[in-house]
């Protein structure tokens, strides 16, 4: 089969390459890829700004269908429609492990960038990744699941906000309008603040029912989530934390970054992140699209052929739209 390649370190070396069939081994399962979003991650990885084990096959969001079982998995999963966690394997050992947190095992080995991930026709996990999704859900919206669970790491897992917080998300691409809905789920009022730039976005924003400014003045708030990973965004959000407010980094800049860091002190901010998921996020968020509490299908802009995708690379890197999606089949 064919899958989109890192075929090596550094700024581009990215190939579509004939990689091995896939055969589940025992525990795992072997998923036919219905959709694989294109994350920010994966422009890094592009840009050799975030490190892979070469070669591998690229892409983590993912929904499929099961199409193969390895030894000890139970047959029902057979042609279950799912969307997986990233990790591969962790040591379950570990103090991070054993608390819930095997994103932080420093044995964990991921989809996308340690093992062959999901920008192929054929993916290889184990099935303590899998949840279904609704039969009523888009299964190409469900890519959305992943940075879903990442978001609800972040602002749930600590409870980062509470009802009636002002909340200002700074970055409106497809983790800020997911953050956004996350936080207003919790009773969160909510402001996402873009640039110029981000006209399409800011849009979309505003479709969902959130107040949007791209310029000027921009309001305080009690909460702070950037997902910009921009110095300029993040030195914005600092700046409009209020006194003894919580600033919340869920962008990633893939590089070091200037940025007023003196505000954390002068202002008293509690400063939290959150890398990637937990088991627990996962279950967050597909409680979320359960209950219809987050928008994920009109976050998809476009659903694009795997061949396609440098076009597709090339869109989410000029933010021409929100989520598109890599279909390989």
């Amino acid at each position: 089969m064919r899958g989109l390649t890192k075929i090596a370190p550094g700024p581009g070396n990215l190939e579509l390459t004939e990689r091995p069939d896939p055969d589940p081994a025992a525990g795992h399962v072997v998923l036919e890829v219905v959709g694989a979003g294109v994350c920010g991650t994966d422009l890094h990885i592009a840009d050799g700004e975030y490190a892979t084990v070469t070669p591998v096959t690229i892409g983590h969001e993912v929904s499929g269908v099961v199409s193969a079982t390895g030894q000890g998995v139970d047959a029902g999963w057979l042609g279950a429609r799912v969307v997986s966690e990233t990790y591969f394997s962790t040591c379950g050992r570990c103090d991070f492990c054993l608390a819930g947190r095997p994103n932080l095992c420093n044995e964990r080995r991921s989809i996308g960038t340690h093992v062959d991930g999901a920008f192929a026709p054929l993916l290889h996990v184990p099935v303590t990744n899998l949840h279904r999704i609704p039969d009523w859900h888009d299964g190409h919206a469900a890519v959305l699941a992943e940075p879903l669970a990442c978001v609800c790491n972040s602002l749930l897992d600590r409870t980062t906000v509470a009802p009636g917080d002002d909340v200002l998300v700074v970055g409106p691409g497809p983790i800020g309008l997911v953050a956004a809905q996350v936080a207003r789920s919790v009773r969160g009022r909510v402001h996402v603040r873009g640039t110029p730039h981000d006209t399409a976005r800011l849009a979309k924003a505003e479709e969902l029912g959130f107040e949007t400014s791209s310029g000027g003045a921009c309001p305080e708030a009690d909460v702070v989530v950037d997902c910009s990973g921009a110095a300029p965004g993040i030195a914005l959000g600092l700046e409009r934390a209020r006194r003894g407010g919580r600033y919340v980094q869920i962008g990633l800049a893939g590089k070091p970054v200037t940025i007023p860091f003196d505000l954390v002190c002068f202002k008293e901010l509690t400063v939290t992140s959150g890398f990637a998921s937990t088991p627990a996020s996962w279950r967050r968020a597909l409680g979320l699209i359960s209950e219809r509490k987050v928008a994920l299908e009109p976050l998809v802009s476009e659903v694009v052929p795997l061949e396609e995708w440098e076009r597709a690379f090339a869109a989410t890197r000029s933010a021409a739209g929100i989520k598109f999606v890599l279909d390989p089949r």
